[in-house]
């Protein structure tokens, strides 16, 4: 049975049980500030659980793209050296919202299994809550009585609250919890030692496949538990892991979900997947990141070096890592791979199908930007290396070796491998030290602690309405509170029963304003979204949260805001129009006082194409198009009516459709009543960002109107400067043509006095113990100079001890130059001298074992520098 119908057999079975067959959720979250990735199948109703809002089916069922690099069994340094834990995943779920429980869940589980699937009923175990007496929860009776009916007493066994009970976080929705767990192992073995003692033991083929949570309970904040008055259904089974069992594989990678990219990778390499432990956890991890980068990019997360991007590039040069080291590929290979991915999921996930080119395109960049990174990484190692080998102790710092991990992406194996043909090692030691320090601050710079909601007269609203697309200001009431600390220092969220307050979403920053009671004004210095609920962020907690108050948001904002959201859908709309429908949005940034557009283009717009878009934009504007807003269209007859949808975005069945005259979006944010209230637009910039990403930043309204008036003031000052030229560009280019031949001449007297200065100093040479000593204070206001006498004097003089000071612009400048020889054979180093010395001139400095620089603010210690640095020879 391949995938394709195990998926299917999955959803049409729960379809029957009148569940409702829900998409996947993206695997990028946006708007919920305590997740960065879809890590469950669950994470798309955890508004529902925390009672946020309403569920619209009481029964739903799916398959959700998950990414998990953290965590019990997660550890991204992990994947790969087994054969079932994986970054990117499905998970098959089926919820029930307040209908079904433990019964049904646990019959419908055992029966997809048994009947549907064909599983051995003699191969499946069950582990329910043990109880915990510390918490005064029972042991979980129900749940196991309900087993009784279809497993012996000894294969249903007892778990621990780390096992088998589910929480969402310190506070919350949680319950004990139900694992079916099977046992793959061949009947002797079985035979020989009863799967029960094997249960959560990490055997390879004694494994989770299902897991049924019940949730039951709430935790407050004091650590207590309530029973729910609505009790929850939530299970997630790996898909990969029911393909393996299904497919009669003892690996989810000889699965036909990882087999096709594995023979592929393996045709490319040359080399045979199974011939060798280390290729082949190579050409697993190279398999298991590739599916995880390319549903990441196609969500529109692209590589970069913050926070969620950083997690990508992370994993993406992790692959390249071991395709470089254990596969003996120098070039990028992912991106070869994704054709054979597409074929595989792309049928189910239509979004990696729609933007297979965008996705090899971004992956091939990052795999060559990264190659070129390792490279000098490997020449930076080779400097060590000659360095550590002239040392007593044969011994490289693990700062350096945490260093090459940090910033060129070395893995620790890597780098100990290298070291070790040269009969080097590494001081774990003091690696461990750095990585946890990075682990500290990393935890201590996100770390944000949210105490628990404390609701307003012990009520709260069913839902909390938006009314800002009306109005500015109306009357509200504080539904629930919660004080927030973390390294910003402590702030308070505030829930509304209604809103004018715009929460940050969909690339438009939040409101800000105020609200007041008559008695005091509280300022709302932004407003989010987290769980489906608005939250107004405060830095002062009012002091009767019970009044009315009159929230205001702050109108210009609000009104310039609106300026340019409207204008970033023209700018789309003029886009496509002028480069082509491949134009799709891949981010965007909605700000008062600009907009920033990102989307995908392969090539640098030239200037005519941009003053073409810049000029659709305005003609729209002046047209004074009017918007036509629907609130409420189903979203199968927007898309239908050619409003655009954005890839990783999740919509609900209901959207807002925003259209002015031929452009049309699904768009949750502020817009202007008509495009003349934007008054006018200007581009400012156009970059590349990514491979196949350009960025367009522009101004509209008042901004764009400063922006032309200074321009215009700089115009003028430039015209008076040059007493009011007939032709000014003609005139600004003879100037710049004028500085530069007198740029050019200025070099070449640097060059000639450089030159006469090396034969100086050539003849100024002093013998030291057979060493050629040149140590001058020298007349050059350069650095860039001072470095190319230097390197001209390394090539010209063997055995050369080079110190030189200077006075640059009442700087001091120290640089020393070693010949390699005398760096080996003599354990000079340039770098470890100039820090000495640097202190001479009230300065520092560093560099290489051969060439080091220092700067400081005294340059009357130079002469005392220099005498210091001959001391090392003597």
């Amino acid at each position: 049975m391949n995938s394709s119908i195990v998926r299917q057999r999955f959803l049409d079975y729960f379809k029957l049980k009148e569940h409702s067959i829900v998409p996947s959720a993206p695997m990028v979250i946006r708007n919920d500030p305590t997740l960065m990735f879809t890590n469950a199948g669950m994470n798309q109703f955890k508004n529902i659980f925390l009672d946020d809002s309403p569920a619209k089916q009481k029964r739903v069922a799916n398959t959700q793209k998950c990414l998990r690099v953290s965590g019990k069994h997660n550890d991204l340094e992990e994947v790969g050296h087994d054969t079932y834990h994986h970054t990117m995943f499905e998970m098959l779920g089926n919820w029930s919202f307040g209908d079904y429980f433990k019964k049904e869940a646990i019959a419908w589980a055992w029966e997809f299994l048994t009947d549907e699937l064909k599983i051995g009923k003699d191969r499946l175990y069950a582990t329910v809550f043990e109880g915990s007496k510390q918490e005064n929860i029972e042991k979980d009776k129900e749940a196991f009585n309900f087993w009784k009916e279809y497993l012996d007493e000894s294969r249903i066994l007892f778990g621990s609250k780390k096992d088998n009970f589910w929480e969402m976080g310190d506070i919350g929705p949680c319950g004990p919890c139900s694992e079916i767990h099977i046992d793959l192992r061949s009947d002797r073995e079985r035979k020989a030692n009863d799967g029960a003692n094997l249960i959560n033991k990490d055997h390879p083929e004694v494994i989770e496949i299902w897991n049924l949570v019940f949730i039951q309970f709430n935790r407050k904040a004091n650590g207590t538990l309530i029973p729910l008055s609505r009790k929850h259904i939530d299970t997630g089974m790996g898909f990969e892991r029911l393909c393996m069992v299904v497919q009669g594989k003892t690996s989810n990678y000889d699965t036909d979900l990882f087999r096709p990219i594995i023979e592929e990778l393996s045709g490319i390499c040359k080399i045979r997947y199974g011939d060798s432990k280390k290729s082949d956890i190579a050409m697993r991890v190279v398999a298991d990141h590739l599916r995880a980068i390319s549903f990441a990019i196609a969500d529109g997360q692209l590589p970069s070096n913050v926070k969620a991007g950083y997690v990508i590039r992370r994993i993406l040069r992790r692959a390249v890592r071991y395709y470089f080291t254990f596969l003996n590929r120098n070039e990028p290979l992912i991106y070869k791979l994704v054709p054979v991915l597409i074929k595989t999921m792309g049928d189910t996930f239509t979004e990696i199908k729609a933007q297979q080119q965008f996705i090899e395109k971004v992956i091939r960049e990052e795999e060559l930007s990264f190659l070129r990174t390792l490279e000098t990484g490997i020449k930076l190692l080779d400097q060590i290396i000659s360095k550590t080998k002239s040392e007593k102790y044969k011994v490289v710092s693990g700062v350096i070796a945490f260093e090459l991990y940090d910033t060129y992406g070395f893995p620790l194996d890597l780098t100990e491998l290298i070291l070790k043909e040269h009969n080097l090692t590494v001081n774990r030691k003091e690696f461990e030290k750095e990585m946890i320090k990075q682990k500290e601050r990393s935890k201590s710079a996100g770390t944000v602690e949210a105490e628990e909601w404390n609701f307003v007269d012990g009520a709260k609203d069913e839902k909390e309405e938006f009314v800002g697309y009306d109005s500015l200001e109306t009357e509200v009431k504080i539904t629930r509170y919660r004080k927030i600390k973390s390294k910003d220092g402590e702030s308070y969220h505030l829930v509304f029963n209604h809103t004018p307050f715009y929460a940050e979403s969909g690339g438009q920053v939040g409101d800000s304003g105020y609200i007041d009671d008559n008695k005091e004004k509280i300022k709302i210095i932004n407003t989010i979204k987290e769980n489906n609920l608005t939250i107004h962020i405060t830095k002062k907690l009012p002091a009767r949260p019970e009044s009315k108050f009159r929230a205001v948001v702050n109108i210009k904002d609000r009104i310039d805001t609106a300026n340019n959201h409207t204008a970033t859908h023209l700018l789309h709309y003029a886009l496509k129009k002028v480069l082509g429908s491949h134009v799709e949005q891949k981010g965007s940034l909605v700000h008062p006082d600009y907009l920033r557009f990102d989307f995908s283009h392969y090539q640098k717009i030239s200037d005519d194409e941009l003053l073409k878009i810049e000029s659709i934009v305005n003609d729209k504007i002046r047209d004074n198009i009017s918007r036509e807003e629907n609130r409420s269209m189903p979203l199968k007859e927007a898309k239908k009516a050619g409003a655009i949808a954005l890839f990783g975005e999740k919509y609900d069945d209901l959207v807002r459709v925003i259209k002015f005259s031929d452009s049309i979006e699904l768009c949750g944010g502020t817009h202007v009543e008509s495009t003349g209230q934007i008054g006018y637009f200007k581009i400012i910039s156009e970059s590349a960002i990514a491979a196949g990403i350009r960025r367009i930043e522009a101004i509209s309204g008042t901004k764009a109107e400063e922006y032309i008036n200074n321009q215009s003031r700089i115009l003028k000052k430039i015209n008076e400067l040059l007493k009011y030229p007939q032709d000014l560009e003609k005139s600004v280019k003879s100037l710049i043509d004028e500085n530069a031949a007198l740029q050019k001449d200025i070099e070449q007297i640097k060059r000639t006095k450089v030159r006469n200065l090396k034969s100086e100093l050539i003849n100024k040479i002093k013998k030291v113990k057979n060493v050629n000593l040149i140590a001058e204070k020298i007349d050059i206001n350069s650095a860039d100079a001072i470095r190319d006498l230097a390197f001209q004097l390394r090539r010209k003089v063997e055995n050369l001890y080079m110190v030189v000071g200077a006075n640059l612009d009442g700087k001091a400048n120290i640089t020393i130059m070693i010949s390699d020889n005398l760096v080996k054979d003599k354990n000079l180093n340039a770098s470890q001298i100039i820090k000495d010395i640097a202190k001479e001139i009230n300065g520092g400095g560093g560099g290489q074992p051969f060439f080091a620089t220092a700067g400081g603010n005294d340059p009357g210690g130079i002469d005392r520098a220099i005498k210091k640095a001959i001391g090392y020879i003597k």
